[in-house]
């Protein structure tokens, strides 16, 4: 039986924790977001635009809930950092 790469809530979350992000266990996918994003600085800002990337772009399947936190937290605040950044 063949079992797909999936990217789930505890995927992210040990994501962002391995990073240094204050999660709490439990967090949801869209609470882990929240919490990455707050206080964002250049470093953390790069750290959460990589994992993005390499999770975007990996052949692992992102399940939907997960996907949307991201669209809905992550990208959002990381392309309101970068605008405030440049401005």
């Amino acid at each position: 039986m063949m079992f797909a790469d999936l990217i789930d809530q505890e995927d992210l979350l040990g994501q962002l924790k391995a990073l240094g992000f204050d999660v709490p266990s439990g967090a949801t996918a869209e609470q882990a977001c929240e919490c990455a994003v707050r206080g964002l600085n250049d470093v953390r800002a790069n750290s959460l635009r990589t994992l993005v990337k390499q999770m975007y772009t990996s052949s692992a399947t992102i399940l939907p809930a997960v996907r949307q936190a991201i669209d809905k937290q992550l990208l959002p605040a990381l392309a309101q950092y970068q605008q405030s950044r440049s401005a």
